[in-house]
């Protein structure tokens, strides 16, 4: 099975002094879920701003695979004037929609309003949705259900594990316990 990610060597920092990352290396296989776990400032969303190509590492090598991410903050990644079916209909096809909608629990006429009329854990699963819907072989998830309660967490990440015959999950979180949950492996950073 070839790899969605593979991360060879990566040294990066903010200044050379300071380095986040020193010959850090992950691979990620379709079907597996691994847990970046570290304390605030560690690194962890800088990896995935390094695996999106919005940063440029100072050394090493990022291969990956067709990448969609989850936000930790739901409203930051939607535009407040759009409804977000709109927003979902750029950038992905609808065709599965029915399919997440029930996945996610989460009810079609919430897409038809605008990002600030939904709750915080209605827009987030609304962000995994349309994640889901650009088909992704990896999903970046940063945080993806600390705007959600624990029952509804646990039934988001039990969604989401139903996915991975179709790709593989990078996930970021301070909660041990869900990574210990769910995770193939944690990586402590």
């Amino acid at each position: 099975m070839n790899n969605i990610l593979e991360i060879k060597k990566l040294t990066f920092g903010y200044s050379k002094e300071l380095l986040l990352f020193e010959n850090f290396s992950l691979s990620l296989k379709k079907g597996e879920i691994k847990a970046i776990v570290g304390a605030s400032g560690a690194g962890k969303s800088t990896l995935f701003e390094l695996i999106l190509k919005n940063l440029i590492p100072l050394s090493g090598e990022i291969q990956n695979s067709l990448v969609s991410q989850v936000y930790q903050d739901p409203y930051s990644s939607f535009h407040p004037s759009y409804t977000l079916l709109n927003q979902i209909q750029d950038v992905a096809s609808v065709k599965q929609l029915d399919k997440y909608l029930q996945q996610i629990n989460l009810e079609y006429d919430l897409l038809l309003k605008l990002p600030h009329e939904l709750s915080g854990g209605q827009l987030q699963r609304a962000s995994i949705i349309r994640a889901l819907l650009m088909q992704p072989e990896l999903l970046l998830l940063d945080e993806p259900t600390s705007a959600l309660d624990n029952v509804i967490q646990l039934e988001v990440m039990s969604s989401l594990i139903k996915n991975l015959e179709t790709m593989g999950m990078l996930l970021i979180t301070h909660d041990l316990e869900l990574a210990k949950w769910c995770a193939d492996e944690i990586i402590i950073i």
